[in-house]
């Protein structure tokens, strides 16, 4: 994995794989996803970083169960 953030551009980008992107996909307003051609997610870009996170130059790299229980928001379009 891979984390990148562009101070002149503002953006941060997460890659999990270093694979060709066969598509790219806005699924809100400044977060992309990029995906290979099976369709799984290989990255995550977010626009207007500095905006949208604490501090997008410091990570805090955490290793644990990851909290599954926890009800995740629908997308518009979602049923």
């Amino acid at each position: 994995m891979k984390i990148l953030y562009d101070p002149d551009k503002d953006i941060l980008q997460i890659s999990f794989k270093d694979e060709v992107i066969e598509e790219t996909a806005q699924i809100a307003p400044g977060l992309i996803l990029d995906y290979d051609v099976d369709g799984h997610v290989l990255g995550i870009e977010l626009t207007d970083a500095s905006k949208r996170v604490d501090s997008p130059t410091t990570i805090t790299y955490l290793v644990g169960a990851a909290n599954q229980d926890k009800p995740q928001p629908l997308l518009k379009g979602d049923a």
